[in-house]
């Protein structure tokens, strides 16, 4: 008795890790796209409102002949991307506030916020 009861057990809790990793994969999936395009050394939008708390996927295309490196302070993110691709760049949820960024490459030219409300 004492085994079919730890049988159950096991069961149940392994029932309960897959419907917890279910929920992760759909929340992950569900995360709002946000385009972001490098331009002429510029971002386009250099404004992105997004909400407080959420994460979000921006999905970044470089149409410039070289490559960009999308560098945030805080979150800390760095990611390069190559000339005449796109690559989505996963944001954690933010507090509210502003958060800027820059092409590291062009520093002077590309430049923008995130600004979460």
């Amino acid at each position: 008795m004492g085994q079919r009861r730890s049988v159950r057990t096991r069961i149940a809790l392994l029932a309960a890790a897959l419907v917890v990793l279910g929920c992760v994969v759909i929340a992950q999936a569900a995360d709002p796209e946000i385009p972001l395009v490098i331009e002429k050394n510029r971002f386009e939008p250099d404004v992105i409102k997004v909400k407080a708390g959420a994460p979000f996927v921006l999905v970044i295309t470089n149409k410039d002949k070289g490559p960009e490196e999308f560098d945030m302070q805080n979150p800390r993110i760095e990611k390069v991307i190559p000339a005449g691709k796109t690559m989505k760049v996963r944001i954690p949820a933010l507090k509210a506030g502003k958060y800027p960024f820059v092409g590291e490459y062009h520093a002077e030219t590309a430049k923008a916020t995130i600004v979460a409300e």
